[in-house]
């Protein structure tokens, strides 16, 4: 693949945000439209005790992706209650055009004490064409489950046929940071498919293999068909030394696959890097791939995990 760099696309720092956010802007996902595309994205404020909470807004845009359109100014979908598994919110946030209405899968998350996160994948359903959702449920459809025992979460959803198809994370372990007091979590994608959105049957294998070393953490996968081949990327980094060293940090990675389900890892091919001294020179993370007006798109964050916003680079070859 080759693709041509387009630069920053949005800038959560230069706009007024709902719910009294001011940056993040993180895993961006298109909706399209006739006329305009519409960008989901995560972005972030910090609670009464200086914590961080997750919101959805988003951005409509030109199908260009030159103009900006719209800025969400509501709630777009509420916090998760107390003690649910997207208490503390919601990112990333994969949508799903599905006949009449949109489906917003959830990637929600919630505090812990023993180590600081935990991940479960919910589903909501908009009737208003996506401009607000609302829960099926306080309850995850997708979590721990005996073989994946923590941090579920990142959803991608595809609809093969009758067929739903997820693509998604999944935590194998939590590790010491001998460097720092702190827990690293080390996950890997995974698979799951239902005939209803709400109960799904997990494939119970990672799909994609490691590059770096055992402890890889893959994050985020996003697939598109395009000439006979399902195509994904996701992003990859070192389970430690990600948040200081550039070279440890989140990169975009390749698979493809015939039928979805087995796939060759193929970074080589993913034709795509960091750009020193620019706005993702440390780390490219968070992609989505998206197909509009004929042309394939990838959006991603850049340094910072999506603080200052995020990009767009288009397929040429």
């Amino acid at each position: 693949m080759k693709w041509k760099k387009l630069g920053k696309i949005f800038d959560p720092t230069q706009h007024k945000l709902a719910n009294d956010c001011t940056d993040f802007a993180q895993s961006p996902q298109v909706l399209e439209f006739d006329d305009f595309v519409r960008i989901y994205f995560s972005t972030r404020k910090r609670d009464a005790s200086g914590k961080f909470i997750s919101h959805v807004s988003f951005v409509e845009m030109d199908k260009d992706f030159k103009r900006i359109k719209e800025l969400s100014d509501h709630t777009i979908i509420t916090m998760g209650g107390l003690g649910c598994y997207d208490e503390h919110g919601i990112f990333p946030f994969n949508i799903l055009k599905d006949g009449n209405r949109v489906l917003g899968f959830i990637g929600g998350w919630s505090r812990r004490v023993g180590v600081d996160i935990e991940t479960a994948i919910g589903l909501s359903i908009s009737n208003d064409d996506g401009f607000t959702f609302t829960r099926i449920g306080d309850g995850p459809i997708l979590s721990a489950t005996l073989d994946e025992p923590f941090l579920v979460g990142d959803p991608f959803v595809l609809k093969l046929k009758e067929t739903y198809h997820m693509w998604y994370i999944y935590g194998i372990r939590w590790i010491q940071n001998p460097e720092k007091d702190v827990k690293e979590r080390v996950y890997k994608i995974g698979h799951a498919t239902s005939t209803d959105t709400v109960n799904w049957v997990k494939t119970n294998r990672q799909i994609v293999d490691d590059k770096l070393n055992a402890d890889e953490c893959q994050a985020l996968p996003s697939v598109i068909f395009h000439n006979g081949r399902y195509h994904m990327v996701f992003c990859y980094r070192q389970a430690i030394g990600f948040r200081e060293n550039s070279k440890d940090a989140y990169r975009i990675g390749y698979a493809y696959s015939t039928d979805g389900l087995i796939w060759i890892r193929d970074d080589e091919k993913v034709g795509i890097d960091i750009t020193p001294d620019e706005w993702d020179s440390d780390m490219m993370c968070y992609p989505h791939l998206c197909s509009v007006n004929e042309k394939i798109y990838l959006l991603y964050n850049g340094n910072d995990f999506g603080k200052s916003g995020f990009g767009l680079a288009v397929l040429e070859e």
